[in-house]
């Protein structure tokens, strides 16, 4: 059976190409993923461009079902055509399957930044937490977790279109997101105890949403105290001021 690989700037573009090529519907395809395609990291790094592994289905393959890797591939690259053995209702192997693709995503980042480390997956009731092991460098980091956050936006962006409603994904290397929780909240209660004292508002400026919402949960039980966000842009002020009587 005749099989071509096919490359595109997108997994999408490439089925499309296969389909020409064929002459066939998608549906009367088998297609594995060999690569996926890349833009770049932050536009530094080429390009790289997806390809594909596609041949006409035939009879023996419609009777025996795919891989579980190879049928996870295929749904990936086709959101929007259902595929027979594609379950109705979300189950845990696809939560599974998903913290596996954001792995990889990462890795494939990790790769191109030459950094060569292995990466924990935990998963919990909210989120996907990607562990990157033994970098001890703080590149990844960056200053106040920028890198961190930047790496962490991009393979949300990259996994969004495969979430359908599951899970964020948290990139974590070293503990940091837990040393810089609890730096965050020991620096909140320090200027709390400033507020009380001077009677005067403390401003914090430039936090991202994440570290904006550790301030504010920090200080919400303290009712003499209030707290807000100030300013444009996804990194805001926080104002810590006296409480307004009555």
């Amino acid at each position: 059976m005749q099989s071509l690989e096919i490359e595109g700037k997108t997994i999408d573009e490439a089925i499309k190409k296969a389909c020409i090529e064929f002459n066939v519907s998608r549906d009367k395809l088998n297609i594995e993923i060999i690569s996926d395609g890349s833009a770049g990291f932050f536009g530094i790094l080429g390009s790289k461009k997806a390809k594909i592994k596609a041949s006409i289905l035939s009879i023996d393959m419609t009777i025996d079902a795919p891989s579980e890797r190879r049928q996870s591939q295929i749904q990936e690259s086709s959101p929007d055509v259902p595929s027979p053995a594609q379950p109705v209702q979300p189950d845990k192997s696809d939560d599974d399957a998903f913290a596996v693709m954001a792995k990889n995503i990462l890795d494939g980042i990790l790769q191109r930044m030459n950094v060569h480390c292995p990466i924990v997956i935990e998963e919990t009731p909210d989120a996907v937490i990607l562990n990157i092991q033994g970098d001890g460098s703080g590149l990844l980091i960056g200053k106040h977790g920028q890198n961190l956050d930047a790496i962490q936006y991009i393979v949300n962006k990259a996994t969004s279109r495969f979430a359908n409603g599951r899970k964020m994904v948290i990139i974590d290397t070293e503990a940091y997101r837990k040393r810089r929780e609890d730096s965050l909240v020991l620096l909140a209660e320090k200027l709390a105890d400033k507020v009380k004292k001077t009677k005067k508002a403390v401003t914090l400026s430039h936090l991202n949403a994440h570290d904006r919402r550790i301030i504010h949960l920090a200080l919400q039980s303290d009712t003499s105290l209030t707290t807000k966000s100030r300013g444009e842009g996804d990194y805001r002020k926080i104002v810590i001021m006296p409480a307004r009587k009555g």
